[in-house]
C-alpha cells in the first residue's frame, strides 16, 4: 500500500479531486481549431490549460495532494522537483494555504519559469537550482525530504497528483456535453495520461487516448517496451516541461494497464506547431503545451470525428523564440547547414568561391 493511504487511482477519487479544486483552478476554454481541423479532416479542439493561473494544468495535481494534508504535515512544510511548471503549482498552492516549500530545478529551466514560481509564492517558496536535469533535482529533493522530514509532492507519481492532472478531462467532457473519440495528452513522466486513462476507463471507454512524447525523451514508450520504467540512456531536453529521463511506477502500472497509443513527435515538428499557435492561433505555447498538436501531423485520425488536444502550459521564455524559429526552418526543410573541409593549402577558400558557389 502507498503511503498516502490507497493503493490505486479511480475514477471516484479524480471527481473528489474536481470538486477539491473548484475554486482555485479555473474552467480553461475548451476552443475549436480550424487549421488543425482543416489538416486532418476532424474536428479537433483544444483544450487551453496554459490559461491555468500558473499558466500550466499542474496546478490541478499539485493543489489537490497539498490541500490533503494534515495539520502536522503541513507544519513541516513541502519539497519538490520541477523542470518548472510543477514548481509554479507547488509555489501558489502553499501560498494559497499557507505552507513553506521548497522546490528544486534543473539548471536547464527557463529563467521565465524561476521567476514565475518566486513570483506566486509570494515568499512561502524558495527556489534551489541543483543538477542538468529533473531526475537530478528530483534525486536531491527526495534526499532533503527524507533527511527534513518534509513532505515529497512528486510531479506525477502519486495517486493524488495523478487524481488532480486527470481532471482535465473530466471538465473536458463536461464542456462537450459528451466523451471525444480521442484525447492527445502530451507526456512527460505520466501523471496526466495516467489519470485521464483511469477515469475515461472507468466512464467513457470507447474514447481513444493517444500519448505525445518528444523524440528525445519518449520514457513512457522505452518503459511500455521494455515492460519496466527504466532510464534513457540520452536526453534531449529541449522540450523541458516533458524532458524526464524515466517514467513513474505508478504512472507506467496504469499506462501498460490501460495502452495508450503512444507517438514520439520529433522537437522540429513541435517548433513547427508552437509557431502556427502563436502565428495562426494567437495561443503562446511552451514547447510541451504544443506537444499533443504537433502529433497530429504524425498520428492521422481516421474515423475519429472529435479529437482534443491538450494545450498543457504556455510558461515559454521569449528569449527562446530564436533557437525555435532555427529548429523549425531545419526541420521544414527551409534552412540546410553544409559542412566543408578545406585543403590546408594558400587559395583553398578563393577555389570554393568561384568554381562551388559561382557568381
Amino acid at each position: 500500500m502507498s503511503s498516502t493511504g490507497f493503493t490505486e487511482v479511480t475514477a471516484q477519487l479524480i471527481e473528489q479531486a474536481a470538486e477539491r479544486l473548484s475554486g482555485v483552478t479555473v474552467e480553461t476554454p475548451l476552443q475549436f481549431n480550424q487549421r488543425l481541423s482543416d489538416a486532418t479532416g476532424a474536428q479537433v479542439w483544444l483544450k487551453r490549460e496554459d490559461l491555468q493561473p500558473v499558466r500550466s494544468y499542474k496546478l490541478r495535481g499539485a493543489y489537490n495532494l497539498i490541500a490533503q494534508l494534515d495539520a502536522a504535515e503541513r507544519a513541516a512544510g513541502v519539497v519538490c522537483a520541477s523542470a518548472g511548471n510543477h514548481g509554479q503549482g507547488v509555489a501558489y498552492a502553499c501560498a494559497r494555504l499557507g505552507i513553506r516549500a521548497q522546490i528544486f530545478v534543473p539548471s536547464t529551466t527557463p529563467r521565465q519559469k524561476r521567476q514565475r514560481m518566486r513570483q506566486l509564492g509570494e515568499g512561502w517558496a524558495d527556489l534551489i537550482v541543483h543538477g542538468d536535469t529533473y531526475d537530478e533535482a528530483a534525486e536531491l529533493a527526495h534526499r532533503v525530504a527524507a533527511d527534513e522530514g518534509r513532505t515529497l509532492v512528486p510531479a506525477f507519481d502519486d495517486p493524488r497528483t495523478i487524481a488532480g492532472q486527470g481532471t482535465v478531462v473530466v471538465e473536458i467532457v463536461n464542456q462537450l456535453g459528451h466523451a471525444p473519440d480521442t484525447l492527445i495528452v502530451p507526456v512527460g513522466g505520466g501523471g496526466m495520461i495516467a489519470g485521464c486513462l483511469t477515469w475515461l476507463s472507468q466512464r467513457h471507454p470507447a474514447t481513444k487516448v493517444v500519448g505525445a512524447e518528444p523524440s528525445g525523451a519518449a520514457s513512457m514508450a522505452a518503459a511500455l517496451e521494455a515492460g519496466r520504467p527504466r532510464d534513457l540512456p540520452k536526453l534531449d531536453t529541449f522540450v523541458d516541461g516533458a524532458a524526464v529521463r524515466r517514467v513513474g511506477e505508478l504512472t507506467f502500472a496504469i499506462a501498460q494497464r490501460l495502452k495508450p497509443h503512444m507517438f514520439s513527435v520529433p522537437e522540429g515538428r513541435i517548433c513547427s506547431e508552437m509557431l502556427a499557435l502563436y502565428q495562426t492561433d494567437g495561443v503562446i505555447a511552451e514547447p510541451a503545451g504544443a506537444l499533443a498538436g504537433a502529433a497530429l501531423g504524425i498520428y492521422r485520425p481516421s474515423a475519429e470525428r472529435v479529437v482534443v488536444a491538450i494545450v498543457s502550459g504556455g510558461n515559454n521564455d521569449l528569449s527562446r523564440y530564436a533557437e525555435i524559429e532555427e529548429r523549425a526552418l531545419v526541420y521544414e526543410g527551409r534552412k540546410h547547414y553544409f559542412l566543408v573541409n578545406f585543403p590546408q593549402e594558400p587559395g583553398a577558400l578563393r577555389r570554393f568561391l568561384d568554381e562551388v558557389l559561382g557568381p
